[in-house]
């Protein structure tokens, strides 16, 4: 083998910290990291965090110095916070909320050359714990991946909020979650490089596998808990799937067709608004169909997400099969030069995407009628 062939690598945050209450212990956690914080978090999070971030900061003997966010992973929104952070001197950045502000706080906290810190308010998508992060456009369509060194030094979980949030974002972080497998077994069939830079190893395939395992197991009862707003065995083992093995998995074992068509997704305007994980639902399916998967596999899919909340036809992301130019414009944006659907084992060619999308739609509303599964509502993106 040449001194040029890719290694197999595994990447991974310094810390995972993971409890109900965990929030009360940031302080005690960030004191080695950094001593000049920056906190940032939107409004509606500091509302319900802001105390106890202060109150935990303090007791370390930590300033509190916090930024709000202003709702895009945007380029413009990721510059002005490094000058936020320049002109606070911090030396470590803590994103605390949802993916859009901890994206966005990897990459300032990059372009600014400090260390940075997540603590996800949501279980919504594996985005706390890797090294990259997601930029949009300020309209809320993808434009980049970028990609860092290092991933965060600490990912702090307090699952008591995650079960105070609404039962919505932990459905959307399943979706997120469960296309890690589907995606990490198809790299590993291609030995495509994945996004931590090398081919896939046996660890991050195999996280990713576990994370599929626990959430067909536990998702539904954790759901329920979240509804009652309880911490539960179920939800503290989908919590973690969720963030830190769906996080290694897709990072180590590899991405493929269901978050480019994710992303494609994004390029009509109808989808904006729903949650990252929602859209990532369909890629999934959407890649089952691509590979031919079993008719059981794709029909106990389409069962499984449907009962956990998600998407599983176009009506329910905006989109109708007589879309076909939008559908051709997603096609197009999931199949560009470098998108991960080139890391499946064969050849994807957008007509073969617009298909898969529309064929989706009759097989789903047939299995829901038949598995006495409600019936898909039209979604209408807010303006």
């Amino acid at each position: 083998m040449s001194a040029n062939s890719p290694i197999r690598s595994v990447i991974s945050p310094g810390r995972y910290a993971q409890g109900p209450g965990a929030i009360s212990r940031l302080g005690e956690y960030l004191a080695p990291i950094g001593r000049t914080p920056l906190v940032v978090a939107d409004d509606a999070v500091w509302g319900f965090v802001g105390h106890d971030v202060t109150t935990s900061l303090k007791a370390a003997g930590l300033p509190v110095t916090r930024e709000a966010f202003r709702g895009v992973p945007s380029a413009r929104e990721i510059d002005r916070l490094v000058e936020v952070i320049r002109a606070t001197k911090a030396d470590v950045a803590v994103a605390v909320g949802g993916g859009s502000t901890i994206d966005a706080v990897k990459a300032s906290g990059f372009l600014a050359g400090i260390r940075w810190v997540t603590v996800p308010t949501v279980a919504s998508t594996d985005a706390p714990t890797s090294a990259l992060a997601v930029v949009y456009t300020e309209d809320g369509a993808f434009e980049e991946y970028r990609f860092f060194p290092r991933n965060p030094d600490l990912v702090l979980v307090d699952s008591q909020i995650i079960a105070n949030a609404p039962a919505a974002f932990l459905a959307a972080g399943v979706g997120d979650a469960l296309a890690t497998w589907l995606e990490a077994r198809a790299t590993a069939a291609s030995s495509s490089l994945t996004m931590a830079g090398g081919l896939p190893t046996l660890t991050g395939t195999a996280l990713a596998r576990l994370s599929w395992d626990i959430l067909w197991d536990n998702a539904l009862p954790a759901l329920d808990a979240v509804r009652d707003r309880l911490v539960t065995p179920a939800l503290e083992k989908v919590i973690e799937a969720n963030t830190l093995l769906s996080g290694l998995g897709f990072e180590s074992g590899g991405l493929a067709a269901a978050h480019a068509i994710h992303n494609g997704l994004t390029a009509a305007p109808q989808t904006h608004g729903l949650a990252h994980g929602q859209k990532v639902n369909i890629g999934s399916l959407t890649q089952l169909v691509l590979e031919g998967a079993p008719t059981s596999d794709i029909r106990d899919f389409v069962e499984f997400t449907t009962r956990v909340g998600l998407p599983t036809t176009l009506t329910e992301v905006g989109l109708t099969v007589e879309d076909t130019e939008e559908l051709e414009l997603v096609a197009a944006a999931a199949t560009v030069p470098g998108e991960t659907i080139h890391a499946m084992p064969f050849d994807v060619r957008p007509a073969d995407v617009v298909s898969a999308l529309t064929s989706i739609e009759r097989f789903s509303r047939r299995v829901r009628e038949e598995a006495g599964l409600p019936a898909p509502e039209p979604y209408v993106a807010a303006h």
